[in-house]
């Protein structure tokens, strides 16, 4: 755990001075780590009545003579109990052994066992020398004395074997379940250790993804900024041509108030003729209303909002802003629009400023023309329908584009204008990868370059 000391119950949830107890005068080690203290087993335990492992490298020299002193006194507790083990199986069977034929031996077997049980191979040997000197002296008759009969010989001699495969058998137990718990506890420390890591890297990752997610919406919003700036620009440039088409409905306004004004003054006033000019004031004057509704949605700054949309009427309404840029450069504006085109999911005013800089991208490369070029200045912008949805295409006849060019022309800062700032086109290639669409270039047939771009339905 995260700030703290990692430990694990062990087998049968013992609590951890019983596990310590278990390894003897063996000690757990403490590695300190950045999120705690991890705690896990020597590599080789001490067993009571056993030898004493190295610690291995890095262990503190001052405590060596407290683990020697803690060593020998487990070891001299361990034999104690086997003696202890082996005197109590004596003075239970010196009660019973003039009542059977046979001496009963069971009970040092069972202090034979415990005694290897506890101390190891050495206790355990130690305890089958002490019963067999026991047995052969209190147990075997003639009682008291060592001596026997051949027979009584031969029966020793069988318990001896016995009692030595018995004490073989419990220590090789105890230092089999001993070792299985070392590889148990080690594997409880390793998986401690890499949950540890494993959390870390975790957290790490979450905060990588957590700065990816906002280096990503910084970039939206700087790529909303200058795509609002771009539209900004070009609107300025589209400055005469928008003051042209805000005048047409406001001279026809003004026309027709005094024509109103003229059919009332009359004896007697022509109605009829001055409601229709009446209506005609409105009609021109809801026109104005919304040519300047067009010009402030594409000029405010506000947030990218989708809905379901004609790109039919998308284009048509920016014909409106450009007519005027396109008769002062004497440059004809075609449209070729499919009839019945299902509606698409996107935002109105983004979509706009990819067809608005498209042509307006296609009137600037018409500039350069000069000579018998100039007789043919005509932008085509077509709509079909397509398999990946919306086929949108603006075709010139201006001064065209290789293929090396093409490939590079949505760069961010790539342009072949002399003033230009190569972010027009980037700005469109943003947009239409949003909507999950592509945009591209492709040269003319005989000149001029055609520009275009799909919208999914669902985008």
């Amino acid at each position: 755990m995260a700030g703290g000391a990692w430990y694990s119950p062990g087998r049968n949830g013992l609590p951890t001075e019983q596990r310590l107890s278990r390894w003897g005068n063996s000690s757990m080690i403490a590695e300190f780590k950045q999120d705690g203290v991890a705690m896990r087993p020597p590599e080789n335990p001490i067993w009571n009545g056993g030898t004493v492992a190295e610690s291995g490298a890095g262990t503190n020299s001052s405590a060596a003579p407290r683990r020697a002193e803690k060593t020998v006194r487990s070891t001299v507790r361990a034999y104690a109990i086997s003696t202890l083990l082996v005197g109590v199986a004596l003075g239970l069977t010196i009660p019973v052994r003039d009542l059977l034929p046979y001496p009963f031996l069971y009970l040092f077997f069972a202090a034979v066992m415990a005694s290897a049980w506890i101390g190891g191979t050495l206790v355990g040997l130690y305890s089958v020398l002490v019963s067999g000197l026991v047995v052969a002296y209190y147990i075997i008759p003639p009682f008291d004395r060592f001596w026997m009969t051949a027979t009584d010989a031969a029966y020793f001699g069988v318990f001896v074997v016995c009692v030595l495969v018995a004490s073989w058998v419990s220590s090789a137990k105890k230092e089999t379940e001993e070792a299985l718990t070392q590889a148990r506890d080690e594997l409880e420390y390793r998986v401690s250790e890499r949950t540890a890591e494993l959390q870390k890297s975790n957290e790490e990752l979450r905060k990588s993804i957590e700065e990816h997610r906002k280096a990503q919406q910084e970039l939206l919003k700087t790529q909303a900024e200058l795509a609002h700036l771009s539209r900004v620009f070009t609107m300025g440039e589209l400055t005469t041509s928008i003051a042209h088409e805000v005048n047409q409905p406001l001279t026809a306004v003004v026309t027709q108030g005094h024509a109103c004004e003229e059919w009332l003054s009359s004896d007697p006033p022509d109605l009829a003729e001055a409601r229709e000019s009446a209506r005609r004031i409105i009609q021109d004057g809801t026109r104005a209303g919304r040519i300047l509704g067009r010009i402030r949605s594409l000029v405010k700054k506000e947030a990218p909002e989708r809905g379901w949309l004609d790109m039919n009427d998308v284009i048509e309404e920016l014909i409106v802003f450009l007519r005027g840029e396109a008769l002062s450069q004497r440059i004809a504006l075609r449209t070729d629009l499919a009839a019945d085109l299902p509606k698409v999911r996107g935002d109105r005013v983004q979509l706009q400023q990819v067809v608005l800089n498209l042509i307006m991208n296609s009137m600037d490369a018409m500039r350069g023309l000069n000579g018998a070029n100039r007789t043919a200045r005509e932008i085509w912008i077509r709509t079909k329908r397509d398999e990946a949805g919306i086929q949108v295409t603006v075709e010139d006849c201006g001064i065209g584009l290789s293929s090396e060019i093409a490939e590079k022309v949505f760069q961010p800062f790539f342009t072949t204008k002399e003033q230009g700032v190569g972010m027009g086109l980037s700005i469109s290639r943003t947009i239409v990868e949003s909507h999950a669409g592509h945009i591209w270039a492709t040269p003319g047939v005989e000149r001029g370059a055609i520009f275009q771009f799909t919208i999914p339905i669902e985008s």
